[in-house]
């Protein structure tokens, strides 16, 4: 009989209060899942370009992140949708 399996879920994602609105972040940094999903899933930058272009993060990290986004899409995308139209407002 093996050993009992421990499940960790995103253990490159976290939520602090008072840190980017309490929305997720990449552990360890103030980068916000949702700006991740931004770069990747809607500008077409590839994780290694991320990776490349803000230095605090790392390959694994991003791919968590992106998995931690896929689990939560609902979600995130209602925050990101709230976020666009906040800003939107704050303009005009």
């Amino acid at each position: 009989m093996g050993s009992p399996t421990h499940r960790v879920d995103h253990p490159y994602v976290s939520r602090r209060p008072g840190m980017a609105g309490g929305s997720p972040v990449i552990a360890g940094t103030k980068f916000p899942v949702r700006s991740l999903v931004q770069y990747v899933l809607k500008q077409g930058m590839s994780p290694e370009e991320v990776v490349r272009e803000f230095a605090q993060l790392s390959l694994p990290a991003v791919y968590d992140a992106l998995s931690y986004y896929y689990d939560h899409q609902a979600e995130l995308e209602a925050e990101m949708e709230d976020n666009t139209e906040a800003r939107w407002r704050e303009e005009t």
